[in-house]
């Protein structure tokens, strides 16, 4: 009797695991699509959107959803004659906390690969219609040291001066935050 028990707590742990990966494998399935934004209005093209002096304000929430800080941002965006770009950024957080993170923007066929200081596993920035979409992994800041979080990044342009970014953060393919931003071209329409 005993071992048929043993059997079967040990059948039901395989059980709930294979339920878990299927659910994962599902979950990793779903999410839209570049695709789904090929027609969508106005075009997004990274070189034209980012170029010059932009500016940023969003929230960081955790994983239930509850802000925990709020920043603003300078962004500095330049391209040289080979194309690849430079987002220089600086992060100022509620907190008092200021970050700068340099983004490096190879062209890659049509993508560019994606590096910065902080960022251990480069990510590839494609775009089609008003949508960006790139996947990296952060090294950020945890308690006494650093953890390194999946970034899920979807950019849309809602209008030709302003992009609002969506980031998902996972760790071991749980959400553990989001970033939630919305970024502004300053002097945009400027005859200056």
């Amino acid at each position: 009797m005993q071992n048929r028990e043993i059997r079967l707590k040990a059948g039901g742990v395989w059980s709930v695991a294979l339920i878990l990966l299927m659910v994962s494998v599902l979950a990793g399935c779903a999410g839209p699509s570049l695709d789904d934004y090929r027609d969508a209005q106005p075009e997004l093209i990274p070189r034209e959107f980012f170029q010059g002096e932009l500016s940023a304000r969003g929230v960081v929430k955790n994983f239930s959803g509850k802000v925990i800080r709020t920043f603003d941002a300078d962004i500095v965006a330049t391209w040289n004659d080979e194309g690849v770009g430079t987002l220089d950024e600086v992060f100022r957080f509620n907190d008092g906390e200021v970050q700068t993170r340099v983004w490096t923007l190879t062209p890659a066929g049509d993508s560019y690969h994606a590096e910065a200081g902080d960022v251990v596993k480069p990510g590839t920035m494609r775009w089609q219609g008003n949508a960006i979409h790139m996947n990296y992994v952060l090294r950020v800041s945890y308690g006494d040291g650093t953890i390194d979080v999946r970034m899920d990044d979807w950019m849309y342009l809602i209008t030709p001066d302003t992009l609002i970014n969506q980031t998902t953060m996972s760790k071991w393919g749980v959400e553990v935050g989001e970033v939630v931003l919305v970024i502004q071209k300053l002097g945009y329409g400027d005859d200056s």
